[in-house]
């Protein structure tokens, strides 16, 4: 099991859980940040300091957002635009930087006023 970041994330990157978590696992896209499920250690650190609360643990993420469970994953396991291969485990997220790209889920939303 793994925490996931839903769509009250995207457009926001608010940053707070990436300084919160201690073990570096949540990564920035484009419009998002997104949490390596292999790397993630299920301490919750970064849930009660998300300001939009868009942090969840993979079992209670809403309905509404379910698809951001399999959606996290993917950003890591399938290949982003302008990559030929998929991102892997990087083994932490500080020494990548931001990487300015999204799933197709994210990348298709509409701008997040």
């Amino acid at each position: 099991m793994t925490y996931v970041i839903a769509e009250p994330c995207v457009d926001v990157l608010d940053r707070a859980c990436v300084e919160e978590c201690p073990v570096d696992c949540i990564y920035e896209g484009g419009r998002a940040l997104y949490i390596h499920p292999d790397e993630c250690v299920d301490c919750g650190a970064c849930e009660p300091v998300c300001p939009v609360e868009a942090i969840y643990y993979e079992d209670d993420v809403p309905q509404q957002w379910s698809a951001f469970t399999a959606d996290n994953a993917a950003f890591f396991t399938e290949p982003l635009a302008g990559r030929a291969e998929p991102l892997g485990a990087p083994g932490g997220a500080a020494k990548l930087g931001r990487l300015g790209v999204d799933t197709p889920l994210v990348a298709g939303l509409e701008e997040q006023g």
